[in-house]
């Protein structure tokens, strides 16, 4: 969908559609609004007297003009309450934009008057979240699905109509800003919902070198032979069940910036998860295409930054493989050494994502980072614990963790935090070994992290547990079933505030 920006008079705008938003249970404050509803005769304020239209978030009602004005329609879409609006409600309101007026089998000729969108934000985050929300809105997965002509309905031009001009330079980087962000995210998504035959750990190695080509960063893929000589017994050992080669794939931007924090995104790269010789259950196992959503987020994430021009050396270390119950597969009592030289009692090996994560973060102390985070859908204990509306964080450092925290709250990929207190490393102590790697039944989530943090003791580090935000289960306002993409708005988000980190891998 082409997005462009306008500036004038929806007078003689002569649109398919224009498109308005109210809040509940105000007047028409909007004058582009309220010319349109005078050449109606008032049918618009009567509506809304009448409570036949209550805005709602998300509510619609579609009016023809019958050439009363230069427009054919009018779209009212409703934001909430004023006292209760957000960024997000802007993305939503955006998405069921244009899924409306997709569905109505209008293709172009689309204009949003952006000044009935008032939020106290500021113009380029409200056209930034617009952007964001109209683009995701219209994902499809299609790939491997027939769609009859007559179903493919595209909505192709969309129009975002401002009265001041002096905004245009402010409002044309918003928009950019906005596609770059939501290109990525739907690329993110696309890695996720393909099958597994089709994104092998090879096959996702492969994507990075075309990304680093692209788009002029470094691109290393550490293969198995070169990852035993490193002493990777985590990435290693995960791999032994499976006919599937492992790849350790480091994409580098900006590797040579001066004067910058270098930070460091990890993402856990389980192409395919079966739980190993400690096989899941036959039930949602599809799913586990999606178990390489951490890593899918960081190749996303750094792709938009690269596009956007951001100063910070940031470096993604995507630890990928399969986790299949082959015949010299890892077994439940084996011991595991890895790159920082400390070892694991493997008590369950449906607790993979930790062992390859581990080898990632030790092996991220080789670019003397201000910040590291991790991205993976780690447990069940997490989507137990929190459900599928927020990610769970956990960390090392209370700075890193509220820039992580504000990021969220801006993008709208929340995280909440859960404690690493010194009871939970007790769980995860061996009688043979430095670590094992499940700490029973309880709190799993934070036992788990916990095992992370025992490699991630020399810089500041936060952990995403994206378990239960990585999936989505049924359609939303610009989100579809299936893959989410969460992590990369929030990666970039937080990148873009980035101020230099106080104190040289300050803990």
């Amino acid at each position: 969908m082409k997005i462009s920006v306008k500036f004038g008079t929806i007078k003689t705008e002569d649109a398919e559609i224009l498109v308005f938003y109210l809040y509940e249970g105000m007047k028409i404050m909007d004058k582009s609004l309220a010319y349109c509803d005078k050449a109606l005769h008032n049918s618009i304020s009567e509506l809304i007297k009448k409570k036949e239209f209550i805005a709602r978030l998300n509510k619609t009602i579609a009016l023809p003009t019958y050439g009363k004005i230069p427009a054919k329609r009018i779209l009212l879409v409703g934001l909430g309450k004023k006292k209760e609006a957000t960024l997000d409600k802007i993305r939503q309101a955006a998405g069921t934009t244009v899924s409306i007026v997709r569905d109505m089998g209008i293709s172009e000729g689309v204009v949003v008057v952006m000044s009935s969108i008032d939020i106290s934000a500021s113009l380029s985050e409200e056209c930034q979240a617009y952007v964001e929300g109209a683009r995701l809105a219209l994902y499809k997965y299609h790939r491997y699905k027939y769609i009859p002509p007559e179903e493919q309905q595209e909505l192709t031009t969309l129009t975002l109509f401002l009265s001041n001009g002096d905004a245009a330079k402010t409002v044309r980087n918003a928009v950019t800003c906005g596609q770059i962000i939501a290109d990525a995210v739907s690329f993110t998504r696309d890695l996720i919902n393909t099958p597994s035959q089709d994104k092998t750990p090879v096959i996702l190695a492969d994507y990075a070198v075309k990304i680093a080509k692209e788009y002029g960063m470094q691109c290393k893929v550490i293969s198995l032979p070169e990852l035993k000589k490193l002493g990777m017994g985590g990435l290693v050992g995960v791999s032994l069940g499976s006919v599937q080669s492992p790849k350790f794939i480091i994409l580098d931007y900006n590797a040579r910036a001066k004067n910058q924090d270098t930070l460091v995104f990890i993402g856990k790269g389980i192409t395919f998860d079966s739980g190993g010789i400690c096989l899941k259950q036959a039930k949602d196992m599809d799913q586990m295409k999606s178990d390489m959503s951490g890593a899918a987020a960081v190749m996303g994430a750094i792709m938009a930054l690269s596009k956007m021009k951001a100063p910070q050396r940031i470096v993604g270390l995507m630890p990928c493989t399969e986790n299949m119950p082959g015949g010299s597969a890892m077994k439940p009592g084996d011991i595991v050494k890895f790159y920082s030289g400390k070892t694991a009692e493997v008590v369950n090996t449906d607790a993979e994502g930790r062992l390859i994560l581990a080898d990632a973060l030790a092996y991220a102390e080789n670019y003397h980072p201000q910040a590291v985070i991790d991205l993976a859908t780690l447990t069940g204990s997490c989507v137990v614990a929190l459900g599928t509306v927020v990610t769970g964080m956990m960390g090392n450092n209370e700075e890193l963790k509220k820039r992580v925290q504000i990021a969220g709250e801006k993008s709208w990929e929340r995280v909440w935090e859960l404690p690493l207190w010194e009871e939970y490393q007790e769980q995860i102590k061996s009688d043979i070994a430095d670590i094992k790697n499940v700490g029973g039944p309880h709190g799993g989530a934070i036992t788990a992290a916990c095992f992370l943090s025992k490699f991630a003791e020399k810089y500041p580090w936060v952990h995403l547990d994206i378990a239960g935000t990585a999936w989505c289960e049924k359609n939303g306002a610009y989100t579809q079933k299936g893959a989410s993409g969460v992590g990369v708005r929030l990666l970039v988000q937080l990148v873009r505030d980035w101020a230099k980190f106080p104190g040289k891998n300050s803990l």
